[in-house]
């Protein structure tokens, strides 16, 4: 860390690296472009006059997207404040085995484009769970809409929660200060812009992310000496290493929870979560959609790839003198903001570009998670259980109530985040309580079309009953200190100061004699208990329980005949297989009944436009 003042042999004077006019001027900078994105769109750019036409054009951009924009969005969108700061601390703390999670992700791709787009995009949807209705009934989508709302409002505090850890390393600034002020910023662009706003802002701030974290990452490496050093210094530690094989599922990162685990958290954040297929239905063909996947997909994988080397560069710097137990960062995410700081600290405005780059990646979070909360809460509630069709004001004070009033909930959230410990970790926890169930009822609506809609419900709220209650457990057992996870060794042995306890950075620091200070690794405990098991664990676990639940109560309740399932609203290949056993098991009279049956529930969609059901030639 950079220091300031006279180093005598008795004591140091710290004062710490803090932000100019410059860098305030940068970030500044960000919001007023960020606001002026959504006055365009909002009062210059020509809006639809029906009712009808305005809530498409606020909620999917008139289905006229395009690919770039979009695939930038989904970056934006996905690439939080959560994973610019939590992915470097997972690195620091825990080592690289976090980042095989990359093999889950093109996993995830490849499901993506054969099972669950195809399927969505040709229902021309607003809502994802507009399907569940189609598929099973209205019990069914409310359920879904339900856990999408109570999940996005337990993500976005987080989200929030992030950079403002930032700003208030760089700045001093209360955390409760800037949350707000931001906040209004992103609802502002976000009510009025509506989603051309939110992707065209999230075009500025991902490029904003790229270039903060490719500035940290050259001007760091630089300082330290080399990437050779940084290789040393992280293979020495333990933090480079292959694929952990371990079996035990309480192990916290294994090659299996990271690849299999992370690929089901993967998977319902991008191919069922109203966040991210909103996007691709803004697209006005499927194979575009696909294409702004693979762009989405190779550019976050990139953007991982970046944060997990941040992760070792902050830890090359202070290989010899740990900031979390010197207490220079008082928080484990506030450990990039501190190594910003530190390497670009005399170069104005260059810290302020950093954190406008983290606050970038929150706001396109945070107004996507509004926006979809916008278009679930017009499509499955106030659409669904109205009578007559809504006015083209009453739509819009929906559309941006919404976003004013959930918007204002998630600051207030902000209070209770900052007392639950590391936001990787949280943020996939958290979710996985209603990620699970909504992955296995999704899943089995285009897969498996023997479950009903009882069976739906019932295996959903199964999931997210047991689900809550593992979390719950955990989060309980990891705040007593019940629950420890070995962490990766640090040092002190370098330092030449060392803070008061309790006292402000800014104090008389004592001088430091040799003291190393490893992370100390918890004794075996051979006792077992379910939410012991890794959090990469909790979707795919949600997921399964539901699936299983949903399956035994529709045989015992009556199943689903496969070839009574609408072709639409099942994956492709599933309904080939269903084609194919239909017509070997059938006479050549039914064979042709079969096909009119297909052919009439196809049309029978009131929201496809058109549906390509292929078969066999």
């Amino acid at each position: 860390m950079q220091l300031k003042g006279v180093v005598g042999v008795d004591d140091v004077k710290i004062s710490l690296q803090r932000f100019g006019w410059p860098d305030y001027l940068v970030f500044g900078c960000m919001l007023i472009s960020c606001s002026l994105i959504g006055v365009y769109f909002g009062f210059i750019k020509k809006k639809p006059k029906k009712s009808s036409e305005e809530a498409d054009n606020y909620l999917v951009g008139g289905r006229k997207m395009r690919i770039f924009p979009i695939a930038m969005s989904l970056i934006a969108t996905y690439i939080s404040g959560i994973s610019l700061l939590g992915t470097p601390t997972e690195i620091y703390v825990f080592g690289v085995q976090y980042m095989y999670i990359l093999i889950g992700v093109i996993a995830v791709a490849l499901i993506m484009t054969f099972i669950f787009l195809p399927v969505f995009h040709d229902l021309k949807l607003t809502s994802t769970y507009e399907y569940l209705e189609m598929r099973f009934d209205k019990r069914v989508r409310m359920l879904g809409s339900v856990m999408f709302i109570f999940g996005t409002m337990a993500w976005l505090p987080i989200v929030i929660y992030v950079p403002a850890l930032a700003f208030n390393q760089v700045t001093g600034i209360n955390v409760h200060l800037i949350t707000p002020l931001v906040c209004i910023v992103c609802i502002f662009y976000t009510c009025v812009g509506g989603l051309k706003a939110v992707v065209w802002t999230d075009v500025v701030q991902t490029f904003l992310m790229f270039g903060a974290i490719i500035l940290v990452m050259i001007k760091g490496t630089k300082d330290i000496g080399g990437m050779g050093v940084l290789w040393d210094r992280a293979m020495d530690s333990g933090r480079i290493e292959g694929p952990d094989f371990d079996l035990d599922p309480r192990t916290r990162n294994t090659i299996f929870s990271v690849v299999i685990g992370g690929m089901a958290y993967w998977l319902k954040s991008n191919a069922i979560s109203q966040n991210m297929i909103q996007r691709y239905l803004s697209l006005p063909t499927l194979s575009a959609a696909r294409k702004s996947l693979w762009i989405f997909t190779i550019g976050v994988s990139v953007l991982i790839l970046m944060c997990c080397y941040c992760g070792l560069l902050i830890y090359a710097t202070y290989y010899d003198c740990d900031p979390l137990t010197t207490k220079l960062a008082k928080a484990k995410d506030q450990l990039l903001p501190l190594l910003v700081m530190d390497i670009l600290g005399d170069y104005p405005g260059l810290p302020g570009l950093f954190v406008a780059g983290v606050f970038s990646a929150a706001l396109s979070s945070l107004s996507t998670g509004l926006n979809s909360l916008s278009a679930v809460f017009l499509e499955d509630f106030f659409r669904a259980f109205s009578k007559e069709q809504l006015s083209e004001k009453k739509t819009a004070y929906i559309m941006r109530g919404v976003v004013v009033i959930l918007g204002t909930i998630c600051v207030c959230l902000v209070f209770v985040v900052e007392r639950l410990g590391t936001v990787l970790q949280l943020s996939m926890s958290l979710g996985s309580v209603t990620n699970g169930p909504l992955l296995g009822v999704f899943t089995m609506g285009v897969m498996v079309p023997w479950v009903e809609g009882t069976g739906a419900v019932v295996g959903a709220v199964t999931g997210l009953i047991i689900m809550a209650w593992i979390v719950f457990n955990a989060q309980v057992a990891i705040a007593s200190g019940d629950i420890k996870f070995p962490a990766k060794p640090v040092a002190t042995n370098g330092c030449t100061y060392t803070f008061i306890p309790g006292e402000p950075l800014s104090m008389l620091a004592i001088n430091v004699t040799e003291i190393d200070v490893a992370s100390s690794i918890p004794p075996e405990d051979d006792s077992f208990s379910i939410y012991h098991i890794s959090y990469l664990w909790y979707v795919l676990l949600g997921c399964i329980i539901t699936i299983c639940v949903a399956l035994v109560v529709s045989f015992i309740n009556g199943a689903n005949k496969p070839s009574q399932v609408k072709p639409n609203m099942l994956a492709p290949f599933v309904r080939r297989i269903i084609w194919k056993k239909s017509h070997e098991s059938d006479s050549p009279q039914s064979i042709g009944k079969s096909d009119e049956m297909i052919l009439s529930n196809k049309d029978s969609t009131t929201k496809v436009e058109s549906i390509n059901v292929r078969t066999p030639a």
